[in-house]
């Protein structure tokens, strides 16, 4: 059993005929998901021995901090569609349709940390017809 390698190939499957639009395509795009493999078994091995960390808990280690960049970038991206898309602000079923929610998980999925962190990101601020009242200091 070669635990990198099954690894690897969960995380970057080869493209089957078919898969691939051209069809004349579909050997370079398998040649390339190999050379992938490759590299991320390589990258892999590395961490594991700097690390001295199991192969397969680095394995998701590293999907699970991959999952959460993606979930943040989704709350950023929902942030700017709501707070500092002008007077024309995406609609939430738009919002929840792309994104995956629904449109009231749309409402609560960012805070302002995100539309702060929007904000420094592109040098503005939120449209102030949208913008959200600071929250309320807790109460002893």
């Amino acid at each position: 059993m070669d635990l990198i390698g099954d690894i690897t190939a969960i995380r970057i499957p080869l493209p089957q005929p078919g898969d691939v639009t051209p069809e004349e395509l579909y050997p370079d795009a398998r040649e390339e998901a190999e050379q992938a493999r490759t590299a991320e078994a390589s990258d892999l091995e590395a961490q594991c021995d700097g690390l001295e960390e199991d192969a397969l808990l680095l394995a998701l280690g590293n999907a699970r901090a991959r999952r959460e960049a993606a979930d943040r970038e989704i709350r950023h991206l929902l942030a700017y569609g709501r707070e500092f898309h002008g007077d024309r602000p995406y609609k939430l079923d738009a919002l929840a349709q792309a994104s995956g929610m629904t449109p009231s998980g749309i409402r609560t999925a960012y805070s302002s940390s995100e539309t702060d962190t929007v904000a420094r990101e592109i040098g503005r601020q939120p449209d102030s017809r949208r913008a959200r009242p600071p929250a309320a200091p807790d109460r002893l």
